[in-house]
């Protein structure tokens, strides 16, 4: 297939990394970036190597030689960006999480629906062999009945960070939490109800935002869910999913660059490698720069756009995400239980 020409609405540092992730995919360009400056925006552009700076977004939309727009905006700007993308006629991939709410969720697929255009949401290592490796070993009962998930997500960043300015949809239940609730619903389905507890952020313009949130899920088949986030903590990247007759580590379930989960079972542990046949390319492993994981997203997202096809994650799923993020937000604010709105990808079979 030939390869997807792609756009980016920022000059954040993001592009920097799907940048190197797509100098090395064969189906994915990327040709041009957006600003709110035309200086900075080509300047940028030439940094990165793209063939294109353009001052505004909306000069990026009206691109004719643009297929696609990848948007890692703040969250606050999602919605708004996506939607305006998919109406000048481009697929979007708009980084997490896609929305604050599942409303403004499916707004962004009724748009692509009238466009007849594609729309997926960038949580990029639900599409990496890691993450599929651990789906299947869960499916196949190599660690027998799932019993309990648990997963963590923490930074340190700066008051002042866009990740810590509510105006902008900060805090770390949107900017951390959603690897955690999507990961956990990839393993055990869609919450009954859920518990969480927060501590807000004082720092200026921080107003409202949580500072660290942990949460318990109550699941399907009696299983449990527990992650927690944060902001103002140490580096923290875990998940691991206990059966009733053994255990899944992913020691890095975000980035994906180790090469190998963990499986404990009958005293034994086991390192599995998650791309034994390397099928998928994976040079970086162990690299601090690894940019795998975006590749085989874009790559994923471009395949689908070229063929047509029904991209792994699409409308239901990113609702559902939504909904489950904004439950335990208002489970945390409310300070009792929630019970999220019933699965839409459930309702649609």
């Amino acid at each position: 297939m030939s390869a997807v020409r792609w756009g980016m609405l920022s000059t954040a540092g993001i592009g920097r990394v799907v940048a190197a992730a797509l100098a090395s995919s064969p189906h994915a360009d990327l040709v041009a970036v957006g600003g709110r400056d035309a200086e900075r925006a080509r300047r940028y552009a030439d940094d990165i190597g793209a063939a294109e700076g353009f001052g505004s977004y909306d000069e990026l939309l009206a691109c004719e030689d643009i297929d696609a727009v990848y948007v890692p905006l703040p969250v606050a700007m999602h919605t708004e960006w996506t939607v305006k993308a998919l109406e000048a006629g481009k697929h979007v991939l708009c980084e997490k999480p896609l929305a604050l709410d599942a409303a403004d969720a499916a707004r962004c697929f009724d748009a692509a629906e009238a466009a007849g255009r594609l729309c997926a949401e960038g949580l990029m290592y639900r599409h990496h062999p890691q993450t599929r490796l651990v789906r299947e070993l869960v499916a196949d009962g190599a660690i027998g009945r799932p019993a309990q998930v648990r997963a963590a997500l923490t930074v340190a960043v700066p008051p002042g960070d866009i990740r810590r300015t509510t105006a902008l949809g900060g805090g770390a239940s949107l900017d951390l939490g959603c690897y955690c609730v999507s990961a956990i619903r990839l393993l055990a389905g869609h919450p009954l109800r859920v518990h969480a507890a927060r501590v807000l952020d004082r720092a200026e313009g921080a107003e409202g935002a949580d500072l660290r949130l942990a949460a318990t899920l109550e699941m399907p088949d009696d299983v449990l869910a527990q992650f927690d986030v944060a902001l103002d903590f140490p580096r923290r990247d875990e998940l691991e999913v206990i059966g009733t007759e053994g255990k899944i580590t992913v020691p890095d379930p975000w980035l994906c660059r180790t090469g190998h989960i963990e499986l404990e079972r009958d005293g034994e542990t086991r390192r599995l490698p998650v791309d034994p046949d390397g099928a998928f390319g994976l040079t970086f492993a162990d690299d601090p720069d690894n940019t795998d994981a975006y590749r085989i997203e874009f790559e994923a997202v471009s395949d689908a756009i070229a063929h047509g096809t029904t991209p792994m994650f699409g409308r239901a799923d990113a609702v559902d995400q939504a909904e489950v993020v904004d439950a335990i937000r208002r489970a945390a604010a409310l300070g009792r239980p929630v019970e999220p709105a019933p699965s839409v990808a459930a309702i649609s079979r």
